[in-house]
């Protein structure tokens, strides 16, 4: 049994951070969902960056699009929405099978919309629609402004996946605009169950606290943010309002640990895999990740509900200087411009594959 199948039984699902047509064309996702374990699939402005500026497989539905009058960014959706149509076809089983709580791929609204929560909801609500997918989830990034949109889409029954949340109160606002949106449809009479995953990212805090720790501080930053994190998940999802919101049919938001491919090359390459393993969560992993795993990973247990010894951790590197509050802060600003930069680049990416592709 692979470690992948392990993990599996223990109850976290594990999804693949990638998605490129070539994956879809040559049977590859389909072997990691029947071989590995994978039960569904992220994606972001980074990785369809990667996939269509380093693959002739989008060729041929851009020559079909070209005389369709489309700005880049709307051919753009056209082509990620293709991919991620035929990604949540593979998943459909599983989905169906989970009852609709597993099997999910999703798609970003434009990261340009972070601090804008009336065009984050037209844009999610089109793609949405427009994908016409149940197992697709929309990314809304955890911003001040992203939390209003969220809480919005919720009640209106589009599932969100919240992205860019660093911290233990990032993930209770995330919680809160989501179980909102939840109440919502219960006292409008609707079905209340629309599901939503929140995002936490984990390895960046260790990137970022890189050159400041030492010793046994050093590398345990974002592990311990997790273990606080899953704790404040596991005492709200079973907490008197959500035993009440789940005898209306409603289904807790699950966290997933999300950027959990290591970033130290000195570090052991499934650290992040083996450490956050917990029941009823999510890891979504990158491609070279999710393989090391499955070849010398292990599952050592989960997180333990009440956190472990996070808060020694957390105590140690505040006294060596660090504000986590400060830093979450920043890491989130951060993450948001970079989200912004790769989209960007993207974006000219795709036109000047365009303009060859029409040239040709």
């Amino acid at each position: 049994m692979t470690a992948t199948r392990d993990l599996h039984d223990l109850g976290q699902s594990l999804w693949l951070d990638n998605i490129t047509r070539d994956l879809l064309n040559d049977g590859t996702l389909q072997r990691y969902i029947d071989d590995l374990s994978v039960t569904g699939l992220t994606s972001n402005p980074s990785i369809f960056q990667k996939a269509i500026g380093g693959s002739d497989s989008y060729n041929d539905q851009i020559r079909e699009l070209l005389g369709n009058g489309l700005d880049t960014e709307s051919l753009f959706f056209e082509l990620a929405i293709n991919d991620l149509r035929r990604a949540a076809d593979l998943f459909k089983p599983i989905h169906e099978a989970t009852g609709g709580v597993d099997g999910w791929v999703s798609l970003e609204v434009s990261p340009l919309l972070a601090n804008d929560t009336a065009n984050t909801i037209t844009q999610a609500k089109h793609l949405h629609a427009k994908a016409d997918r149940k197992n697709l989830f929309i990314k809304v990034p955890g911003t001040q402004e992203g939390l209003p949109a969220i809480e919005e889409l919720i009640f209106s029954g589009v599932p969100v996946n919240v992205t860019l949340l660093f911290s233990r109160e990032h993930y209770l606002a995330a919680a809160e605009a989501y179980t909102r949106g939840i109440e919502r449809r219960i006292e409008a009479g609707l079905d209340p169950f629309v599901c939503s995953v929140a995002s936490l990212f984990v390895s960046r805090w260790d990137k970022a606290t890189a050159d400041e720790l030492q010793g046994d501080l050093k590398n345990a930053v974002g592990i311990a943010i997790s273990e606080r994190t899953y704790k404040a998940f596991y005492d709200f999802v079973n907490g008197e309002r959500w035993a009440e919101l789940k005898e209306h049919g409603a289904k807790p938001q699950r966290l997933l640990m999300a950027s959990t491919g290591t970033k130290d090359p000195a570090l052991p390459d499934t650290l992040y895999i083996t450490a956050l393993a917990a029941p009823e969560t999510v890891n979504t992993m990158p491609e070279k990740t999710l393989l090391a795993f499955a070849d010398h990973g292990a599952v050592d247990g989960g997180i333990p509900s009440d956190g472990g010894d996070c808060e020694s951790v957390l105590s140690g590197v505040t006294s060596a200087g660090i504000d986590l509050e400060a830093l979450a802060a920043r890491l989130q600003i951060e993450g948001r411009d970079s989200f912004d930069a790769s989209w960007h680049s993207m974006i000219s990416d795709i036109a000047a594959k365009t303009e060859s592709v029409a040239k040709a």
